[in-house]
């Protein structure tokens, strides 16, 4: 199973789930509005994705929050990860124990046609 994460309203997300309905593959949403990952599972995410990649520091959250000015390590990344899930990259995929960070048509296509 695909689990896609991310926001409804996300440009990137959006563009992912309408790939996958177009290909008529299923995919389960996890909406990061309603629901935040467990620790475990984001600990687990950055063995499989750089926590920079993971870690949108261009978002309106990151600013909202002025987490810049925090000069974040890759602990820090991680723990506001945990405790704000609109901080990650979207959309987040999930799927055979692998993870696809962002929107990337060429990128989609090679993985999950």
């Amino acid at each position: 199973m695909i689990t896609v994460y991310g926001i409804k309203t996300c440009g990137s997300v959006r563009n992912a789930l309408k790939f996958f309905k177009d290909n008529n593959i299923e995919v389960e949403f996890f909406d990061f509005k309603k629901e935040t990952p467990s620790a475990d599972k984001i600990k687990i995410w950055t063995t499989k994705a750089d926590i920079n990649v993971l870690f949108n520091n261009k978002g309106t959250k990151y600013k909202t929050l002025n987490l810049k000015e925090l000069n974040l390590d890759d602990n820090g990344k991680y723990e506001w990860l945990c405790k704000e899930p609109l901080l990650f990259k979207r959309p987040v995929i999930e799927f055979d124990d692998k993870l696809v960070v962002a929107w990337d048509e060429e990128l989609y296509k090679k993985t999950f046609l």
